[in-house]
């Protein structure tokens, strides 16, 4: 397996490297559907959208953000909220369409409930 990652084969960690590499190979940003890419940790959850011609981000929301960190939600409903800010900071940016990039998640849970939130918004993929 050429992807460079240093695991043990069949791991979780294997499995999550073979997936994104899968979606890396047929997503990508472009100045008129950008990608939005969605970053989740195990206590986090953090996306851009980014256009890949230029290697620029042109929105970005995390629960990293003073709003989210003081927020007695659950991790679900906070993926949701970021969701739906990051659809409102892409408007203001000027995009309306993106490619969805999970990064190699599974597209369940915090994902997901991004991805409906941006979608809620307006937001088109």
């Amino acid at each position: 397996m050429a992807i460079g990652v240093k695991v043990r084969k069949g791991s979780a960690q294997v499995a999550k490297a073979r997936r994104h590499f899968r979606v890396r190979k047929k997503v990508s940003g472009t100045a008129l559907r950008p990608r939005l890419v969605v970053t989740r940790s195990s206590r986090h959850v953090f996306a851009q959208i980014v256009d890949d011609t230029k290697g620029h981000t042109l929105a970005s929301a995390s629960s990293m953000e003073d709003n989210f960190r003081t927020s007695k939600d659950d991790k679900t409903r906070k993926a949701r909220l970021i969701g739906q800010l990051l659809a409102d900071r892409a408007k203001s940016a000027g995009v309306s369409a993106v490619v969805f990039d999970r990064a190699g998640a599974k597209y369940t849970g915090r994902i997901a409930a991004l991805a409906d939130g941006a979608r809620e918004n307006g937001l088109e993929f």
